[in-house]
């Protein structure tokens, strides 16, 4: 390898690193965001927590890979077009396309590896997360007592405190309604003071009490009718109730294997091919099967083909005649049953109906995710071919106009990828169109940065443009100037002629 590949290879593996941390970091952030409400005050474990982070961290590596290729190239590019570098280079005969080939290689093997992590870890880390949330989510929160009021975070149970030390934890003023008894007693204590915290596994309600009284309504098999009230009193008491629901209940991953974000290629072409036959058999149904099962199962003489339709028309005003004719309970009868009939194949119909629209939402849901499994290397290796020669253009480094620049293409991709997955959940777009239909958009603009980046154009130099603009103007003034002179003198003569 030669030392100015070295070079470019070390100028650029930095900047790769640090903008693809940056932004995992910035995408984490957003992460936490909207979860914070389901992780604050469950009393989350340090583990649990990493764990968590890591699962999401993997399922956003296709986000921010593509943002962090074209901010590192931009970064690169730019540093050695700020220190002249890129132009010592050119200098030396080597042209843009030779400079970025080291960079190009190592790019196409980043490519390949993100098809490997949008294939592989990711689904498999989508799993992992999806369950460690529902675990979260369904784990009651800590004890926590609020001076005044009740707190029926535990099952059939209310506890009321008037007050709880900061430091120490104890209790004033307790007083707790029970109604976990199975015999469905239901028992009441008072004290003056306490503690009540878990156990460290969470499986048990400690509780401390000292100076207070008991309650307990003792039921029998005629309750409505009988029941007694025992009352004691104790200075101290200790119990231990065992709880459920605030230890974390860790479910199976493959539980939630059914989201096709959960799945790799082979798994999603296989529910694809599934999916289309579910979908090619419930539109298959039409109108005709509802009419010939449903409607006029018992009268086959009124659907006819299109070759009998006058004759099938007139054996309908036949029975509209006849029907005419009836009596008014017979009538009534087969309006009935008219009606009756109209019911079910509404309700056959909507049943088809539904099931066809759950198979085309999971139908186009499987499309979306194998496009973008294969699309993520080619826009990280588009996102590269926009942001080096952008770098080479613009010959500014650090992390101030390359993150501008990097946001404005970024958020275009972005708008243009989510408009087009939204056309293709709807049904309105095949699903290579609007999965690939960023691609193809910024495709011809990372070919025209190319070709101006290798022939040096000054596409953001502030005073080519004002060069350019001069001299336009220039030219207008001259072509111009005679029509306006011919003008103004026509008026001038039609102006002496009326005088």
């Amino acid at each position: 390898m030669k030392t100015i590949h070295k070079l470019v290879l070390k100028s650029y593996l930095g900047p790769m690193i640090l903008t693809f941390f940056i932004v995992m970091f910035v995408l984490m952030m957003n992460f936490l965001w909207r979860y914070i409400d389901d992780l604050v005050g469950k009393g989350l474990g340090f583990g649990i927590i990493v764990e968590l982070l890591t699962y999401a961290m993997a399922n956003m590596i296709p986000l921010g890979l593509p943002l962090s290729m074209l901010l590192a190239a931009i970064m690169t590019m730019g540093n050695l077009g700020e220190n002249y570098e890129l132009l010592a280079m050119k200098s030396a005969g080597m042209s843009l396309p030779r400079i970025l080939r080291p960079l190009i290689i190592l790019i196409v093997f980043i490519s390949i590896g993100s098809f490997f992590i949008a294939n592989n870890l990711v689904p498999a880390a989508n799993k992992k997360l999806y369950s460690t949330l529902y675990d979260i989510k369904n784990q009651n929160q800590e004890l926590e007592f609020r001076d005044g009021l009740f707190f029926n975070g535990i099952e059939n149970m209310s506890i009321r405190v008037e007050h709880q030390d900061p430091q120490t934890k104890l209790l004033t003023n307790i007083l707790i309604y029970d109604n976990s008894s199975s015999s469905g007693n239901m028992r009441t204590t008072l004290a003056d003071s306490g503690y009540i915290r878990l156990s460290d596994d969470k499986r048990f309600l400690l509780v401390t009490l000292y100076h207070g009284e008991n309650y307990e309504q003792t039921r029998n098999s005629q309750w409505y009718n009988k029941s007694a009230l025992r009352h004691d009193k104790f200075d101290r008491q200790d119990l231990t109730l065992s709880m459920s629901g605030f230890a974390m209940q860790r479910s199976d991953a493959d539980n939630f294997s059914n989201n096709s974000q959960t799945k790799n290629i082979v798994a999603l072409s296989a529910d694809i091919d599934s999916l289309e036959k579910i979908v090619g058999k419930a539109t298959a149904r039409s109108y005709e099967p509802l009419l010939r099962e449903q409607l006029f199962a018992k009268d086959p003489l009124v659907l006819f083909d299109t070759v009998h339709l006058d004759r099938s028309h007139f054996r309908t005003v036949q029975m509209l005649d006849s029907v005419a004719r009836l009596d008014l309970r017979n009538k009534a009868d087969v309006w009935k049953n008219a009606r009756t009939l109209s019911k079910n194949s509404r309700s056959m119909f909507d049943y088809d109906e539904m099931s066809a629209k759950d198979a085309l939402n999971q139908l186009y849901r499987s499309q979306i995710e194998w496009h973008s499994k294969w699309s993520l290397p080619v826009s990280i290796l588009l996102f590269f071919l926009i942001g080096a020669p952008l770098g080479a253009i613009i010959r500014k480094g650090g992390l101030g106009m390359p993150i501008v620049i990097s946001v404005i293409f970024f958020v275009i991709y972005y708008i243009i990828t989510t408009t087009g997955q939204k056309l293709v959940k709807e049904g309105t777009w095949e699903a290579v169109y609007g999965m690939w239909l960023a691609t193809f958009i910024l495709t011809p603009i990372a070919a025209y940065l190319i070709y101006k980046a290798t022939n040096d154009s000054s596409l953001l130099d502030t005073d080519w443009y004002y060069v350019k603009l001069r001299a336009m103007r220039e030219w207008l003034h001259t072509r111009l100037s005679p029509i306006i002179v011919k003008i103004k003198s026509k008026h001038h003569n039609d102006r002496k002629i009326t005088e």
